[in-house]
Parts: structure tokens; sequence; C-alpha cells
């Protein structure tokens, strides 16, 4: 295990994700016709248990090179976005989100398409600002850092190194000729 590997930060969770998520869940059941007889199963119990299990098993670790987090129950996803990569991060707090104390860190990285954007968001860590200023310094930390030269015993190495040689050499042919 290197050095960069040691979580900089572990993320806490804020216990209230819990109600948060049975309601929205029941609540947007309850809008759609089909939906509303799973609503009252949802309110009645499965979500209360589905939202427990779901909060136990989130994780979210920052080290000095990547930012890992791992959520579900049943489809556990796991990602792991390099710090280079982060754009932005953006904080949103709505009025539905204050009454439970909660946040949203949404995660924007370069190359991603619309598509993915929405996978990369965090709700309920707690200290959600401080959380997201430590990536913020973790990553400017990381871009400060000096390119470390690979080891001289890489095969990857010596082969670019033969290969210079070789285009100097050709170079020095063609200055010849003219």
């Amino acid at each position: 295990m290197r050095a960069d590997d040691a979580p900089l930060w572990r993320a806490q969770f804020n216990p209230l994700i819990r109600p948060y998520l049975v309601l929205t869940v029941g609540l947007t059941m309850a809008l759609t016709i089909v939906g509303l007889p799973l609503a009252v199963i949802w309110f009645c119990g499965v979500g209360q248990w589905w939202a427990r299990h779901y909060f136990e098993r989130l994780e979210c670790e920052l080290d000095a090179r990547t930012l890992r987090y791992r959520k579900g129950i049943l489809l556990t996803v796991e990602k792991t976005i390099p710090l280079e990569n982060i754009q932005d991060v953006t904080f949103v707090e709505g009025p539905v989100l204050k009454r439970f104390e909660l946040a949203i860190l949404k995660f924007e990285t370069a190359g991603q398409s619309q598509r993915q954007a929405n996978d990369m968001r965090l709700i309920g860590i707690v200290d959600a600002q401080t959380f997201r200023n430590c990536i913020f310094e973790a990553r400017r930390v990381l871009r400060e850092r000096p390119e470390v030269a690979p080891p001289t015993g890489d095969p990857q190495h010596a082969a670019l190194d033969d290969i210079r040689r070789q285009l100097d050499t050709i170079i020095a042919l063609l200055r010849e000729r003219r």
C-alpha cells in the first residue's frame, strides 16, 4: 500500500438520509397511478428496510489521488474518480434537503457524457461543504506535485529510449545528406 492510498477523508453520512429516501421514493411512486399501491407497501415498511440497508452500505473515501464511493443493495455501484479528472463539485441544498439537514454533491469530470453525469452524485455527507473543499485542496496538491520520471528498469522506458536514439541517428544522417 502506497502512502497515497491512505484515506485523507472518510465521509460520514447523515442518518436523516433514510427518511428522506423513503419519502422521495414513496412520493414518486404515489404520483403515478400504477405506483400508488406500491407506495402504500413502500410506506408500510419496505421503504424503511431498503433505506436502512442502503445507508449501511454507503461509503466514500478521498485519498491523495482518487475519490472512491460505493452505494447500493442489490446492484452495488462503486466508482473511483481520479482527482485530476474532477472539474467541479457542485453543492446543492434545497428546501426539502435543508429540512432533512442534507446536501447533494454533484461531480463534473473531464470527458464525461451527459448520461454519466447523473451517476456522479452523493447525498447526505456530513459537513459536505468541508468535504468539497478537501477534494479541491487534494486536487490542487496533486496538480502541483512534480512529475515523477518512470524507473529506468521499466521495459517501456528502455524501448522509448532506444526509439529516441534511433530517431536521433536518422535525423543526423538526413542532415549529412543535405
